[in-house]
């Protein structure tokens, strides 16, 4: 079976000493959505960072094949999409077009071959009609898009998102959902929006204290209230549930 991130044994501390990865084994399967939660300092932005080798720990880390080491990056950052959870740290350019462009023409791929990738990315997030919008003058949802076209243009295998619904009105989080049901990719979600998790991500793997704590179905976790009370999480409550006290 074909897998997409293959974590064995990672362990990792930072220069002051903190231990913030122990002993981490996680295998995801392609095409598989996984979400990450836990409680703030739990290790999953620290892991979520590994997996593009912007952090190196100690331990076997494998993505779509290849090893996470020097001279494997630029390919392994090419299939790993990483949406870090303020877009403001992913659009930096004049117009949303330059934003989306960046990846494909720091690829070295010709002027067609770039453009083509721009209105295939801005098409996949339903943003087409935005390429001469400023980026810096949208929404926050619209900017959390344009922030996934930006990854999606370097054609990813995996998508890692960090807290993809922080901030977000309703609706706005409701067409964010909507849109990462649709993409076929292989996805990572660390996030507090047990909401999200319980609608979008059929599998869910809870950290603490720089552990995997419980990696099963999320349904089946979801209903161990003990287990998420032991580790700062809630089952999560519709609003209609709140109405009539069925949860």
């Amino acid at each position: 079976m074909h897998h997409s991130i293959e974590i064995d044994r990672l362990s990792f501390s930072y220069p002051d000493g903190h231990r913030a990865l122990q002993d981490i084994s996680l295998h995801i399967q392609l095409c598989e959505k996984v979400a990450l939660v836990g409680p703030n300092g739990a290790g999953k932005s620290t892991l979520i960072l590994h997996l593009n080798g912007i952090l190196r720990g100690q331990g076997s880390l494998r993505v779509c094949g290849l090893e996470v080491k020097e001279p494997n990056l630029g390919r392994i950052r090419a299939m790993v999409g990483l949406v870090f959870q303020s877009p403001e740290d992913q659009l930096f350019s004049p117009t949303v077009y330059d934003d989306v462009a960046f990846g494909p023409l720091y690829q070295g791929l010709s002027p067609e071959e770039v453009q083509q990738r721009v209105e295939q990315a801005l098409a996949a997030v339903h943003m087409s009609g935005y390429a001469r919008r400023v980026s810096h003058h949208l929404s926050l949802g619209e900017k959390k898009r344009i922030a996934i076209a930006t990854v999606l243009s370097m054609q990813p295998e995996v998508l890692v998102l960090d807290e993809p619904t922080s901030g977000l009105d309703p609706r706005a989080r409701r067409s964010l959902i909507n849109l990462l049901r649709e993409l076929p990719l292989t996805m990572l979600a660390s996030t507090h929006d047990m909401l999200l998790v319980q609608e979008l991500f059929p599998r869910m793997v809870i950290m603490d204290e720089g552990r995997i704590v419980a990696d099963g179905k999320t349904q089946a976790l979801m209903n161990d209230a003990e287990l998420l009370e032991a580790h700062g999480l809630e089952k999560p409550v519709y609003k209609e549930d709140r109405k009539t006290g069925i949860t």
